[in-house]
């Protein structure tokens, strides 16, 4: 368990409001320079820009000890990364390259921060190489706020953890398993004392992946982390150290965030509403059925669908038909299959699963189709 995470770029609530001036007058004072071949920063949060279009930061928080990271056009290598501190408390630091702002450093040209409810997509890729001789986690950083801020602490942090070495874990406990974008996680839900931390842990090591991040972002809205009308400030992908770390590098890094989220013009009130949920039960003492329709109401094709909700206390699914639901209880998720991920204009889809409860039964309150707010008949 951390007492607090990421104290120079969260709340900084163990250090104070006197550091986070600090940190963002060091930031400011460092300044974002153009990378050349092999560019070394050692300044304690010095940055550089990379492909004309990232940021790569040293972001040394934690520690007073030296960490040079040495900068190519592709991505970055940790050259000197000294001390350590305990393990059950948080990282020396986060090296890594971004997409968006983190504390008014904004990447060039970025279309970021964004409304989540116009995203339509924002694919990221990254190519990891990693070191034996060292505690340290590689994670992709991506952070979430009501307001489109650019500076300062945000609401919620997701964070995507691919690789870990040595007895580490992430910001509060396990919560559950989760399959997202096609791949199992560990989930791990808590607060650092000063945002949000919802993070996925890969069950076996992945060195190179590429990926949609509004997958998990709209994990996060199932959970009730966050909301269709907040922000996504930045994507972030990088290593936290606790124990030496010289050798990590990020070899390549690209994100992307495209526009084309579904609006609902003839709704002005509920911007982000373009599908409706009818959600028929057959309900006996101790168990029931879900019979689920999905209406697209929008004016353009949903291609893959993902239905969020949360089952009352007490309910527990056992199977499932037509859809991939998981998990079992609390915020599930229910994925379209091969067959059926295509909604037209106008179109349906319908899945079902069974289960049982214990206690008054009850429906489900609301419901998101890839991230959007759905009505209700």
């Amino acid at each position: 368990m951390r007492p607090s995470k990421h104290p120079a770029r969260g709340a900084r609530a163990l250090l104070g409001a006197a550091l986070t001036a600090l940190s963002v007058a060091a930031a400011l004072l460092t300044g974002a320079s153009s990378a050349q071949a092999d560019t070394t920063i050692c300044e304690q949060y010095g940055s550089t820009t990379i492909q004309g279009r990232y940021v790569v930061q040293n972001n040394r928080w934690g520690t007073s000890d030296t960490q040079c990271i040495s900068v190519t056009d592709s991505g970055f290598r940790v050259t000197q990364a000294d001390g350590s501190v305990p393990t059950n408390g948080a990282p020396k630091s986060y090296p890594s390259v971004f997409n968006g702002c983190h504390y008014t450093n904004c990447s060039p040209g970025t279309n970021l921060p964004m409304q989540l409810s116009s995203i339509s997509s924002a694919p990221t890729s990254i190519s990891y190489s990693y070191v034996g001789n060292a505690v340290y986690d590689a994670a992709y950083d991506i952070w979430l706020d009501p307001t489109p801020r650019k500076d300062g602490v945000n609401r919620t942090e997701i964070m995507v953890w691919f690789n870990r070495v040595g007895p580490i874990q992430p910001v509060g406990s396990r919560v559950d398993t989760a399959t997202v974008a096609g791949r199992q996680w560990e989930v791990w839900s808590g607060n650092n004392g000063g945002n949000d931390v919802l993070s996925f842990v890969a069950t076996s090591t992945l060195s190179s992946w590429s990926f949609d991040v509004m997958d998990f972002v709209r994990q996060t809205i199932a959970r009730g982390l966050a909301q269709n009308n907040w922000y996504l400030t930045s994507v972030q992908a990088g290593f936290e150290p606790w124990q030496n770390g010289a050798g990590l590098a990020v070899n390549s890094f690209s994100s992307t965030v495209n526009t084309g989220g579904s609006t609902d013009p003839g709704n002005p009130g509920n911007p982000g509403s373009s599908c409706k949920v009818v959600y028929g039960t057959n309900v006996w003492q101790g168990g029931f059925t879900a019979d689920v329709t999905v209406t697209n109401t929008g004016s353009s094709a949903v291609n893959g669908w993902r239905l969020g909700f949360t089952l009352p206390s007490g309910q527990q699914i056992t199977g499932s038909w037509d859809a991939t639901v998981s998990p079992s209880s609390g915020a599930v998720t229910a994925t379209s299959l091969d067959y059926n991920g295509q909604i037209a204009p106008g179109g349906q889809a319908t899945f079902g699963f069974q289960g049982t409860y214990s206690g008054t039964f009850a429906r489900p309150a609301s419901f998101t189709l890839n991230g959007t707010t759905c009505t209700t008949a």
